[in-house]
């Protein structure tokens, strides 16, 4: 029973989860599943009131139906405010708010969070990363801390 509430803690302490919004086919595969390009949102968990969406590429075929494809490093975020933003007080200035993995081993893309407290903007900054060094992929997107109107619903 002690163990519990420590596993409650270690899941609350996790990256946010992503939701799948829709897959659009890029290209058709005799067998197996069709090459994609899908979208994901996900909220970030300590930050209401913020929603980003990625795109990326999945690989079909017979390896990507069983899900041993690696998936190519292509991808793209966009975030926006959705609703009233408080900063907490304490919010580390850099942390990964989001990570999956891309391929069966050593490969995924991660969602961080950055906040430039002298701009107010909360930058979002995802990676493609891979155990071997290199360039890795990578894109930006920011939401600068502003006021939500009272007669604006979320």
């Amino acid at each position: 029973m002690r163990l519990l509430p420590v596993l409650l803690l270690a899941a609350f302490a996790l990256p946010a989860a992503a939701e799948e919004i829709g897959c659009t086919t890029t290209e058709w595969k005799l067998i197996g599943a069709n090459h994609r390009v899908c979208v994901y949102a996900y909220d970030d968990p300590k930050i209401p009131g913020v929603t980003c969406h990625v795109s990326q590429a999945r690989t079909g075929g017979i390896k990507g139906s069983l899900g041993l494809a690696e998936d190519p490093s292509q991808f793209s975020i966009a975030c926006r405010q959705i609703g009233p933003i408080v900063v907490p007080e304490k919010l580390p200035t850099r942390e990964v708010v989001f990570s999956e993995d891309t391929s069966l081993l050593f490969k995924e893309t991660q969602i961080h969070r950055l906040y430039d407290a002298k701009r107010k903007v909360l930058v979002y900054l995802g990676i493609s990363r891979k155990i071997i060094a290199g360039a890795p992929s990578n894109a930006i997107s920011t939401v600068p801390v502003q006021p939500w109107p009272a007669n604006r619903a979320p």
